[in-house]
């Protein structure tokens, strides 16, 4: 078992689901988060940017806090169709994730841009969750922990704290298909992460920066994720959609 000086967190990453129904969901997920659970790790519903506002109002005084699903690097202006990290935190929001690997291949994202993203959403007071991680032919030429310390290096903000930064590193490859790494190589890539981020903003900092696993967490094996070293929560993709399920994986954290 592992000795936690970090507290974990748990964000829900909803991608494009859910309408004003699934509140519903947001509000049975609150009802869960008892007394001991509260104490023991922090979560967070990074919801579609239409169900940012009412879901930051139905979860008040619960202590879940709510996240967009990305912001723009631009503060306001001609930008159809983006939503800036100002929009964000007006909205309620406490986070923004910027950079996970469907922006970044979709939308073909760079590492700068991510950079700029992040440092957006900390002007804003929001905190980064600034995702990384490789693809299925990285890994198999055995380069993924060369791809990621390199995306850490291009995405990280300089002077980020661990109040004002959060890593997820999601291998693409286990991103919705049900694929997981072994938990050896999720310590390994977590235990990398930790290091570079110690060369990029001091040891001291990087001690205390909240590294989350992501790619297909779900209940039956979030107990193993969570008690790999250097783990200190979850980013969880369709699993978060359901409250007992997304519960489950925030109880795996105690």
């Amino acid at each position: 078992m592992v000795t936690r000086s970090i507290k974990p967190l748990v964000a829900g990453n909803w991608k494009m689901n859910g309408l004003k129904a699934e509140l519903a969901v947001a509000t049975e997920i609150a009802r869960g988060y008892d007394r001991e659970l509260k104490h023991t790790v922090d979560l967070a519903i990074c919801p579609p940017a239409t169900l940012l506002f009412p879901m930051t109002a139905a979860l008040t005084g619960s202590r879940i806090a709510t996240g967009g699903q990305d912001c723009s690097e631009q503060e306001s202006g001609a930008f159809t169709g983006e939503v800036s990290a100002a929009m964000l935190a007006d909205a309620g929001a406490g986070y923004a994730i910027v950079g996970h690997s469907e922006r970044r291949t979709l939308h073909g994202e760079t590492n700068a841009i991510v950079r700029a993203k992040a440092e957006a959403a900390q002007r804003c007071l929001l905190v980064p969750i600034v995702c990384v991680g490789e693809t299925q032919a990285e890994r198999a030429a055995d380069k993924a922990l060369a791809v990621v310390r390199k995306q850490l290096r291009g995405s990280v903000p300089d002077a980020s704290t661990p109040a004002t930064l959060v890593i997820a590193y999601e291998p693409v490859w286990a991103i919705g298909t049900g694929l997981t790494p072994t938990a050896a190589d999720v310590a390994e890539m977590h235990e990398a992460i930790r290091g570079e981020l110690g060369k990029l903003l001091g040891k001291a900092a990087a001690a205390g920066v909240r590294l989350l696993y992501g790619g297909s967490v779900k209940p039956s094996n979030a107990a193993e994720l969570m008690n790999v070293p250097h783990v200190d929560g979850a980013l969880v993709g369709g699993a978060s959609l359901k409250a007992e399920d997304f519960l489950g994986i925030a109880r795996a954290c105690r």
